[in-house]
């Protein structure tokens, strides 16, 4: 039997005495065992859960006043890339047609996706392989869009999620891991995404925090608060860590040793990497960070994503130490640049996935990557192989480069499209996002008055009289004219 509408035939599917799924294709038998499916299921719920962990994180850092909006777009962003994914993501990112740049249109409406093998192993099922690499694809956009933090409109970010995913992510993901993709062919090591998820969302980031300009009040103390909620930070930490040993133990794609071994060093770097920025935090407040300690923790997270699959436990306290210093001193960078990325998106997820990638090349070994029983890989320096490190470098700053240049002309584009530019109104970012484009908050009270120069005492001599208006100088959305406007201080 056979659905016309949706390209799929009923499996030729039966079972062998140990209970492995046997399947047909191409007439010749391939056996699934439910051990590493289970694993994989298991490990797409473990994913799934990272995105509202990327929500909480980057709501906890931010005014309370934008709190909710920030948790919203976590969920409004998986929902475009699970459409966008079906439509079209995953068969751009893994058709088994696809050339060395993008796939095509042969798995679109995920069409003939099912019991054949997938491209990404031959141990699970292609339907298998699609929805666990689904949530990386939808990951992605909502690390890189909390650039768009206190300062931007909601409705045109569905809009960009969708044409950035296409334009972005689906060309990244498969040149990296596509069979037919040229980083795959050239030999790049990346187990669970360095580039296509962590330099690709975080380049995008500063493209989107260059092309928003600064929030009001950038370079004052208006902008000098602590994170709204240390316990929305330190919960979306929980959400990451405990998603990542997903990301990165279920990229074996199989319930094996290598599975085993990239947990175990994802659990490493990421304790690593949580002190040593906690301890580089305390010598200058002499205070023990809970803050500082969570993006330490994601820092070594990010750093030990391409890497998971290829290296040794010594290697991952190296990486721990390594991302906990470098990403740390690399959120100076937009002091230095003069930009405003409000969560040091950049710092975190590109510099972070750069060292990764470079360390991968000088660490990575054949005997790791072994562990699994079939890849077989040269290794990097310790393996003698020496020109690994340039090809990490190549996709690096490829990865990088696309990234960047492309999100700047998709915001450009969208910019003189009338209804879809991002940046939101002076009036906005002073009453906060969530009350401007959503009319809900996170909290029953939300301190606005500061901004508003609201003064509480007059309320007991003009009871149930509400403060005057004041007059602001508005820019239009970027246009470059300004107006004075009345803007209401209630």
């Amino acid at each position: 039997m056979s659905d016309p509408a949706s390209g799929l035939s009923a499996p030729n599917i039966t079972y062998d005495d140990s209970g492995s799924i046997i399947a047909w294709y191409n007439d010749a038998p391939v056996v699934y065992n439910p051990g590493d499916m289970a694993w994989i299921i298991a490990a797409t719920a473990l994913v799934w859960i990272m995105i509202p962990g990327v929500g909480f994180f980057y709501s906890g850092l931010l005014r309370r006043k934008n709190a909710l909006s920030m948790i919203y777009l976590s969920m409004m962003t998986l929902a475009v890339v699970s459409f966008q994914w079906f439509f079209w993501g995953y068969s751009l990112a893994f058709s088994e047609t696809a050339g060395p740049y993008i796939g095509n249109l042969r798995h679109f409406g995920l069409m003939k996706v099912l019991d054949q093998p997938s491209v990404g192993s031959a141990k699970i099922p292609a339907i298998l392989f699609c929805v666990y690499q689904l949530m990386f694809a939808a990951i992605t956009p909502i690390l890189a869009i909390g650039a768009v933090a206190e300062r931007s409109r909601l409705g045109p970010l569905i809009v960009f999620v969708f044409v950035w995913s296409t334009i972005v992510y689906d060309p990244i993901a498969c040149w990296t891991w596509n069979p037919n993709g040229w980083v795959f062919i050239l030999g790049g090591l990346d187990f669970a995404g360095g580039t296509p998820v962590h330099i690709s969302s975080g380049t995008a980031g500063l493209a989107i925090s260059l092309y928003l300009g600064k929030r009001r009040g950038y370079g004052t103390e208006r902008l000098a608060y602590k994170p709204h909620n240390t316990t929305y930070v330190v919960l979306g930490t929980i959400f990451l860590w405990f998603g990542w040993f997903g990301f990165n133990g279920g990229s074996a794609l199989a319930a094996n040793l290598r599975a085993v071994q990239a947990c175990i060093v994802t659990n490493l770097a990421a304790s690593v990497a949580g002190i040593t920025w906690m301890c580089l935090d305390w010598r200058l407040e002499r205070k023990w960070s809970a803050v500082g300690f969570c993006s330490g923790a994601v820092a070594g997270l990010v750093a030990i994503t391409p890497a998971s699959g290829f290296v040794g436990s010594p290697a991952a306290v190296l990486y721990g130490v390594l991302a906990g210093v470098g990403c740390n001193f690399a959120t100076k960078l937009k002091f230095i640049f003069k930009y405003d990325d409000a969560l040091d998106i950049y710092a975190s997820h590109a510099i972070g996935g750069v060292i990764g990638n470079l360390l991968t090349g000088l660490f990575a070994q054949a005997s790791v990557a072994a562990f699994d029983g079939i890849t077989v890989i040269p290794g990097g320096w310790l393996d003698h192989n020496y020109r690994q490190l340039g090809i990490q470098l190549a996709d690096s700053a490829s990865g990088m480069s696309y990234s960047f240049v492309m999100t700047t002309i998709i915001l450009w584009i969208m910019h003189f499209i009338p209804g879809l530019r991002l940046r939101t109104t002076e009036e906005a970012e002073i009453i906060g996002i969530d009350d401007a484009e959503m009319g809900e908050f996170a909290y029953d009270y939300v301190g606005v008055e500061a901004e508003l120069g609201y003064k509480p005492e007059a309320e007991s001599i003009t009871e149930g009289v509400p403060p005057a208006p004041y007059t602001a100088t508005v820019a239009d959305n970027g246009s470059g004219e300004t107006t004075e406007k009345s803007i209401p201080a209630a």
